[in-house]
């Protein structure tokens, strides 16, 4: 690993990968940065909702795949295993979380918020990839599975309101 970076918006400008590892900026925020890069990712789910299922699957295992280079990059850039600023992880786990969801308030602020819960407590087995699986892959396969895990629960509460997706 490099020598620590701190990073600030002005720094992030020079550094495109950086820039989109911490979330736009996000990820800089003082006080629950997973949450701030959280709330940004919402900002990008209209935008995916319109995309066929075709094309919205290909983006998100192409935000999937460069997530791994992107958070590796900036893990190595911060000098840290896993930064809490580091928040690409947590884009593309909220964006596999709302796959598929109407943008509603409703679907919206549940998978929000099952998400988070999911990202901050890492119930097993997001616990294990957490702790055992080092770099990029690891950065964003715990994100990964919080947002297959929400997934799962949103789509059974729409099941159990009689709700068809």
């Amino acid at each position: 690993m490099t020598a620590p970076l701190q990073p600030t918006f002005s720094s992030l400008r020079q550094d495109p990968i950086l820039m989109l590892g911490l979330g736009f900026g996000s990820g800089l925020s003082p006080f629950a940065p997973g949450t701030a890069g959280t709330v940004v990712a919402l900002l990008f789910v209209p935008l995916l909702a319109s995309l066929s299922l075709g094309y919205l699957c290909a983006v998100l295992l192409f935000a999937s795949l460069l997530g791994i280079y992107i958070c590796g990059y900036s893990a190595n850039k911060l000098g840290a295993k896993d930064p809490s600023s580091i928040v690409w992880d947590e884009f593309v786990g909220l964006w596999i979380a709302l796959a598929g969801f109407p943008v509603s308030s409703f679907w919206l602020l549940s998978g929000f918020v099952v998400f988070r819960c999911f990202d901050i407590l890492k119930p097993w087995p997001i616990s294990v990839l957490d702790r055992k699986i080092p770099g990029g892959l690891g950065i964003m396969l715990d994100d990964i599975l919080a947002g297959i895990m929400t997934w799962l629960v949103l789509r059974l509460v729409a099941s159990l309101l009689g709700i068809s997706l």
